[in-house]
């Protein structure tokens, strides 16, 4: 028995998301049906987190325990000739038994896209959030150190209380180690790395800063927000989610 490391990048805009649900597509889900083309092997691989529909990934983590011995090299061939274009498998690497994708993660980092000229370019319009409209970008740069530091999340975490965040927990006390925008271009992108993230945070967090830059909430309302633990406190829309990437997963 083997234990490998999977990691893979994908476009998230045709897909429901990373985890399996019936009857739609997931990452998850078609990355299962081409292991078991490759192997024979009926398994479920384990991903650091669930990401959501329509959200992109650069290094996604899977890990899963197998009986095949086919090379990892080999598999990441075998496994691309299968998958659709929109996953890729960038690396197969054997780990230690007690690896597990999601347990094991120490801190991921998102990025958060945001298209500023007046025309979205056709080819980038399921790869960011279109917002032309006048924005105070330094006070949004500013605010963004407010949400560093272990707090509970609750004001922007997703409102469905059926619904866990994306490493399967219901605890919303998490650690946020950086926070900063950054002018890239006509880009405006939000990096943020943490400990763990809560269903829809990110987004959340997104949605805060775009009033923050419409000059509508100041930097203190997030405080205020983020001490109220209520996400009826926090008046930002969930921004969409076809600016989100998962960037990367530290182990």
């Amino acid at each position: 028995m083997r234990n490998l490391k999977i990691t893979l990048a994908y476009d998230g805009f045709d897909f429901s998301g990373w985890q399996v649900q019936p009857n739609r597509p997931s990452v998850q889900g078609t990355l299962a049906e081409a292991w078991k083309r490759v192997t024979g092997e009926g398994k479920l691989p384990q991903g650091s987190g669930r990401t959501d529909a329509g959200v992109h990934a650069l290094a996604q983590v899977a890990s899963l325990a197998t009986e095949s011995s086919i090379p990892t090299a080999n598999l990441v061939v075998a496994l691309n000739d299968i998958l659709p274009a929109a996953i890729r498998v960038t690396l197969v690497e054997d780990v230690a038994p007690n690896f597990h994708a999601r347990r094991s993660a120490k801190t991921k980092t998102y990025r958060y896209r945001i298209y500023r000229g007046g025309i979205c370019p056709p080819s980038l319009a399921r790869y960011v959030y279109h917002h032309p409209y006048p924005l105070d970008e330094t006070a949004i740069a500013e605010a963004a150190g407010v949400l560093v530091g272990e707090h509970d999340f609750t004001s922007f975490a997703a409102v469905d209380p059926e619904k866990r965040d994306e490493e399967g927990e219901r605890n919303n006390i998490r650690t946020i180690c950086s926070s900063r925008w950054e002018r890239a271009a006509e880009e405006l992108v939000y990096e943020v790395r943490g400990n763990g993230f809560l269903h829809h945070m990110v987004r959340n967090f997104v949605g805060a800063f775009l009033l923050v830059g419409k000059g509508t909430l100041k930097a203190s309302d997030l405080l205020r927000i983020l001490q109220a633990k209520n996400r009826s406190e926090n008046p930002g829309a969930t921004a969409p989610a076809s600016g989100l990437y998962l960037v990367s997963v530290e182990y």
